[in-house]
Formats: C-alpha cells, sequence, structure tokens
C-alpha cells in the first residue's frame, strides 16, 4: 500500500468538529463537477485529515441531489484512501436503539436509478466487485475505538438506502425489515460502491436517531434532536480519537479496483489515462 492519508464524508449535523486546526479548505475540480462543498484539510492531535459536509455546510442538498461522484473523486484526488462515512439513519430492529452507533457491512440499494452510482463508462470499461463494499479492518478498528469511548455501537448486518427525501410508509418499513435489513438511511449508495471503484477503505458510522416508522414508539420533533445532538458529540469524540489512532496504528487493506478494468491501456487517450491515474492511484 502507497500513500495513507484519512478522509471523512459528514452527514446531518456533523459540520463542526471540536479540537480541529483548519489548515485550509479547498475547491476541487472533477470531472463529474463540484463536490458538495469545499474540503476541509483539516489536523487533530498533529494528525491531517480531509472533510467534506456531504449535503453542503448550509444543508442544501437533498440525498438525491448530492454529487457523491464528484465528493468521491474529489477525495480521492487530494490523495484519500481510508474514508469514514458518518450519517444519521433509522433503525429497523430492536437491537440498534435511538443514540446507538451501527457499523453496517453490507448494503441494500432501494434508490430509484436517479443517481449515477459509477466512475465508468465514455469509453472505459471496469467492473469492480461490491461483494464486500465496507473494510472490515477499518470497521473493527472504529468498533474497538467506540468501545474504548464506551460509545454504544453495534455491528454487522445491512444498511438499506432508500431514494427519499420523503420517509418510508409503514408499509415499506416492515419491507424492508422483512430483507432483513438493520437500518435504513438516504445516503450511502452510490457513495460506499463509488469508494470501492476508488480503491479506498470505506466504513459508516451510522447514528441512530429512531425506529423509522414500524415500531409503535412515541416520539415528537423534540425528542429525535435532542439524540441527534447526543450522536454528534458521541461522532466529535470518536473523530478526535480514532484519526490519530489509524495514523499510529495504519489499517492493511488492498484495493481491488484496479483488477476491475478492462480496456486495454492502449486503447485509452490522454484524458482518460489521467482520469485513471487518479482512481487506481
Amino acid at each position: 500500500m502507497g500513500n495513507y492519508s484519512i478522509g471523512i464524508i459528514g452527514g446531518s449535523g456533523v459540520y463542526d468538529i471540536n479540537s480541529i486546526k483548519v489548515i485550509d479548505e479547498l475547491m476541487v475540480d472533477t470531472p463529474f463537477g463540484s463536490p458538495s462543498d469545499k474540503i476541509v484539510h483539516g489536523e487533530i492531535s498533529g494528525f491531517k485529515f480531509y472533510f467534506l459536509p456531504r449535503h453542503g455546510k448550509k444543508h442544501s442538498f437533498l440525498p438525491s441531489e448530492v454529487n457523491y461522484r464528484a465528493n468521491i473523486f474529489a477525495l480521492k484526488k487530494l490523495g484519500v484512501n481510508v474514508l469514514l462515512s458518518i450519517s444519521a439513519v433509522g433503525s429497523l430492529t430492536d437491537e440498534c436503539q435511538p443514540a446507538t452507533f451501527f457499523l453496517p457491512d453490507q448494503f441494500i440499494d432501494w434508490t430509484k436509478g436517479k443517481r449515477e452510482r459509477t466512475f465508468f463508462g465514455n469509453g472505459i470499461i471496469g467492473h469492480v466487485s461490491t461483494a464486500n463494499p465496507v473494510e472490515i479492518n477499518l470497521k473493527n478498528r472504529i468498533f474497538d475505538e467506540c468501545n474504548k469511548l464506551k460509545i454504544p455501537v453495534k455491528k454487522d448486518g445491512a444498511y438499506i438506502c432508500i431514494e427519499g427525501p420523503q420517509f418510508s410508509s409503514r408499509a415499506e418499513s416492515n419491507i424492508y425489515r422483512g430483507f432483513g435489513a438493520k437500518v435504513i438511511g438516504m445516503t450511502n449508495v452510490p457513495e460506499s460502491y463509488l469508494a470501492k471503484e476508488a480503491g479506498m477503505a470505506y466504513s459508516t458510522v451510522a447514528m441512530v436517531t429512531d425506529f423509522d416508522c414500524w415500531k409503535e414508539v412515541h416520539c415528537n420533533v423534540d425528542e429525535i434532536m435532542k439524540v441527534m445532538k447526543t450522536n454528534n458529540i458521541m461522532a466529535q469524540n470518536l473523530i478526535g480519537s480514532l484519526i490519530p489512532s489509524l495514523y499510529k496504528n495504519k489499517i492493511e487493506f488492498k484495493p481491488e479496483n484496479a483488477i476491475g478494468v478492462m480496456t486495454p491501456e492502449q486503447s485509452l487517450n490522454q484524458t482518460q489515462r489521467n482520469f485513471l491515474k487518479v482512481l487506481l492511484s
């Protein structure tokens, strides 16, 4: 493994990370347009990382409007190859209580086809396996760090990604429970699959806010906001501890994207070669 650089894509409300020194804010050009916002180049305890607010700092993009390809490509262009995703989710099981973090190892795509979900095309053919979309070594390190910080955490199982922006009907919520999914969200597909195509070690911290709508539990907006506030504080504590840990004791992983490219190099023009150089570096 060559370069080792950590990136974070933050979800709902996780925009202000405590105890960081901001080195710079970078707007990165990509072949897919602009990412959601400027990428923060930050430092925690002397260790540098990149942070990108998924919906923009002003929370101005719906899940379907997020430019996932630009977000992942921009981070990869900056050298990021270890990517931590943080997002709010609903729970589809009693196991994952509100104010619990869940670390999925699988995703189910239940979006409606509105989102561009691959870097390939336009003369470059590639097929990258997403059988294991989450890097197990990264997921386990996050799990251990949560336990060390006494953050309630569960791991392993599926995150189902719906299109949104509406939440599920009760009938839909029960269908998703029948699939065996443990949490439901709107953002981790195609983000996780694109990270796989970009050769990144990717793992999600899914912060549970509620029980979706399958469970007969009274929950008003004030209660959900309290849970989100608690979740965000825990997420900030996790980031502050995890980034130094991941640099002091680096995870090992093997990117699978290079073996998925089918188009011979001699068939590519210079623009395509430059594109693949970023994606496969």
